[in-house]
């Protein structure tokens, strides 16, 4: 094979692989996300919207490890820690000293932590593409079991990086959560989804 003849297979294949890439969709995005990503974490701003408009605005520190393992922690304006540990999801709130739990199948279900964390985002949710928005692609996610709270989800990504969750719900709520400054794969503290009761505090467990 001559140079010429090479190169030109080359480009040839180039392009097409090029073209294949520019074919991708937002779903075949999430799923590689899911796949690929196995870990990370941001800081995030939630803002949840009532039936009558009022807002409510938190903000906090995120992360995750698939499977099934997560930790919330909500800064402002209250404190609160939502720790998924593989077995359990515990929440506890500081200032009353009040900590529960519920089964990790029970609790995570259809939830915004299922579609982050699972590793089989296809068995819990129906997908479908949805048009660019606001500088980021997007999907959007309905749970295939209809008796939780959750309506539908949509799940925006910049590039790879995971951007913004919307979530409605059966009470008509509308919450947004918007991450900043998302690292995948990170390294994390092994202890970081192990949630200790602390000493004297109110445990309901389920």
């Amino acid at each position: 094979m001559s140079v010429q003849t090479l190169l030109r297979a080359t480009l040839i294949a180039s392009g097409a692989f090029a073209s294949i890439a520019a074919c991708a969709t937002p779903i075949d995005d999430l799923r590689e996300f899911v796949r690929t990503v196995k870990s990370g974490k941001s800081s995030f701003t939630q803002t949840v919207t009532s039936p009558e408009g009022k807002q409510k605005k938190s903000d906090g520190e995120f992360a995750f490890a698939r499977p099934n393992r997560f930790r919330f922690v909500y800064a402002k304006p209250y404190a609160q820690t939502v720790v998924g540990d593989g077995a359990k999801v515990w929440i506890y709130d500081p200032d009353l000293n009040q900590a529960s739990s519920r089964r990790m199948g029970d609790a995570l279900g259809n939830t915004p932590a299922a579609l982050l964390v699972s590793t089989d985002i296809d068995q819990a949710f129906t997908l479908a593409d949805e048009p660019a928005q606001d500088g980021l692609e997007w999907v959007r996610a309905t749970p295939r079991q209809a008796e939780g709270t959750i309506r539908s989800l949509r799940v925006g990504f910049k590039g790879h990086a995971l951007a913004r969750l919307e979530i409605a719900d059966s009470f008509g709520q509308r919450s947004v959560i918007v991450f900043n400054g998302f690292e995948p794969n990170p390294r994390l503290a092994a202890d970081l989804f192990v949630f200790v009761p602390p000493k004297g505090a109110d445990v309901a467990e389920q």
